[in-house]
């Protein structure tokens, strides 16, 4: 019994949590089997081989070292931190390598940078409620296990993974090779020196003062990128007001789709409105096109003719215009 509540509060919550970025991506949905993959990959490859690291790069320094106190220390501030940041970035950056159509902006970043560290973190929780937790000191101590790992800290995977998802975003939206450069390894050294501190943080301070600090630390990190996400959204919404606006002129959506297509909660009612009227998949797909038709108009804008983007906007612009008389506004 104690394996199946580790299991079901280890991943259940982080299931939860990802659908809540689902969610959260209100204009142009990323690939569902993507987000799986990438979900899998921290899940199964990331924290598998993170455990595997952690743990002999503990045994080794403990060799050295002959100290607990400094084997602990070392691998929760050096080892830990770059290890499990690399391994769940490399699935962010194949996405960045080999779906590049599919990585358009920096909300885009944060998203896959998020849901492959929830599956990182629902494998992690598993083992420290079944292990820190259940074997210890039984139901008591599992449940306490569980409001750590799913309230108290449940987002700190997301949160240090996220600056490697925005530094690949802004590498992707940037021309110069130094900037793509610099951004790219920015934003994996910044999701480090977070998780490091992290750790650091949780190892030094002690009793319920160090408690109440840690917990600090945590929440207003995710609050402000909680903050940083609605202005990506708030970013993208804008996309679509300006790249729209020649559509209409150009007959392949009406003035009230274009109305519904720059709103998520419009776009929400003519998806509710649709779902009664057999037309929900063509509604669906005709508000996802208009995203993606707004963000190549932007990638077009500001990197050129890189990918094919003009012909993919006629592309885009013909499936537009014929289901435009078929979806709801």
């Amino acid at each position: 019994m104690g394996v199946f509540l580790s299991l079901f509060f280890g991943f259940i919550p982080m299931l939860f949590f990802a659908w809540l970025i689902y969610w959260v991506d209100r204009y142009e949905k990323e690939p569902k089997a993507l987000l799986g993959g990438v979900f899998l990959w921290g899940a199964l490859v990331a924290a598998g081989a993170a455990f595997l690291v952690n743990t002999s790069m503990a045994l080794g320094i403990y060799s050295i070292t002959h100290s607990p106190e400094a084997t602990e220390f070392a691998t929760g501030f050096l080892v830990a931190p770059l290890v499990e940041e690399a391994l769940k970035g490399a699935a962010v950056l194949m996405v960045f390598l080999f779906a590049r159509h599919e990585f358009d902006s920096i909300l885009d970043g944060v998203i896959y940078a998020a849901i492959v560290a929830l599956g990182f973190a629902a494998s992690e929780n598993t083992l420290y409620i079944f292990r820190d937790g259940y074997l210890e000191f039984g139901y008591a101590g599992l449940f306490s296990l569980v409001f750590i790992r799913v309230v108290l800290v449940g987002w700190q995977h997301p949160f240090y993974t996220a600056f490697f998802g925005i530094g690949l975003a802004i590498a992707r939206l940037s021309r110069p090779p130094l900037t793509r450069l610099a951004a790219a390894a920015g934003g994996l050294m910044l999701a480090i020196i977070f998780h490091a501190l992290h750790n650091t943080l949780s190892r030094l301070l002690a009793g319920f003062g160090g408690f109440i600090l840690s917990s600090l630390y945590d929440w207003s990190g995710w609050f402000f990128m909680l903050l940083f996400i609605l202005w990506a959204i708030y970013r993208e919404q804008q996309w679509i007001v300006q790249q729209l606006r020649e559509e209409v002129q150009l007959g392949n959506l009406t003035a009230q789709q274009y109305q519904t297509a720059c709103s998520a909660w419009r776009q929400s009612f003519a998806r509710f409105g649709a779902l009664f009227n057999n037309r929900l998949r063509t509604t669906s797909r005709f508000y996802q096109l208009c995203a993606e038709l707004a963000y190549k108009k932007h990638q077009r804008k500001t990197l050129g003719e890189e990918g094919r983007n003009s012909q993919i906007i006629q592309d885009l612009r013909a499936e537009l215009a014929r289901l435009s008389p078929q979806a709801l506004a």
